[in-house]
């Protein structure tokens, strides 16, 4: 009981040296994580996300590990998962012992939830957010994983490989137009579609000289329009934008 007790102190004094003055409810659930799962901010075991604890990746693995976890399996869910996407979808399943029925968790990452610094590497993120889930429900961690967050709003950036002309034309980071851009630029790499002619369809269809004079209403409209049209008819669609392509000159 004291070695719990001096635990839940140096928490609580690193927690606060390294995030400043705590709110009662953090105060309050940093005891009692420490408490029932041994939990160590100076391990990394923890993270203080806007006045709330979320627990990592290596503290789910060191939990399992002080418990002596069995074993563990992951599969991809080829049914959900879209490789030219960047889309994937995990399952998880931990064992606690050799007679567990096994704690099932799903996880998916695509370009649209993962940190612009971890682009490229979905098919790892959605494994990892799989495990974790699998871990919290074995080991009852009541609170998310950072792993788990999907990227905020206002941190969402411009896939690598986004079309520019698209990204160009919509990316005024205000208004929360950065988000409506990159809402646009995955549905032109999820459908293979010609940036240059999606934005000329845009703004036709907002009924402005460019897309970027288009007010954030009108591009939510033509956003969810292109969204629909492509999952209904990809190909009355792609005859829709070479309407928009510039007629070569005459004589050529």
């Amino acid at each position: 009981m004291m070695t719990k007790a001096i635990g839940s102190r140096s928490n609580l004094k690193l927690a606060r040296a390294r995030w400043g003055d705590l709110s009662k409810v953090a105060r309050v659930s940093l005891t009692d994580l420490t408490t029932r799962l041994s939990i160590s901010i100076a391990a990394g075991d923890l993270q203080l996300l806007d006045g709330k604890w979320y627990v990592t990746h290596s503290g789910l693995l060191r939990i399992a590990h002080r418990r002596r976890c069995f074993s563990m399996t992951t599969n991809i869910e080829r049914d959900f998962s879209d490789s030219a996407c960047s889309r994937w979808v995990f399952r998880a399943v931990v064992f606690k012992s050799p007679k567990s029925k096994g704690f099932v968790g799903y996880g998916d990452a695509d370009p649209s939830n993962v940190s612009s610094l971890v682009r490229g590497a979905e098919l790892r993120i959605a494994e990892t957010r799989a495990v974790n889930r699998a871990l919290r429900k074995a080991y009852g961690v009541g609170i998310c994983s950072v792993e788990e967050l999907g990227l905020p709003a206002s941190q969402k950036l411009v896939p690598d490989s986004a079309p520019t002309g698209v990204a160009e034309s919509v990316g005024h980071n205000k208004n929360g137009q950065s988000r409506l851009r990159d809402q646009l630029c995955i549905l032109i790499q999820q459908h293979k579609l010609d940036s240059s002619l999606v934005k000329a369809y845009a703004a036709d269809f907002c009924g402005t000289a460019t897309l970027s004079g288009a007010s954030r209403k009108l591009v939510e409209s033509f956003i969810s329009h292109l969204s629909a049209a492509a999952k209904e008819n990809r190909d009355s669609l792609i005859c829709k934008l070479n309407s928009y392509a510039q007629p070569q000159a005459a004589n050529q």
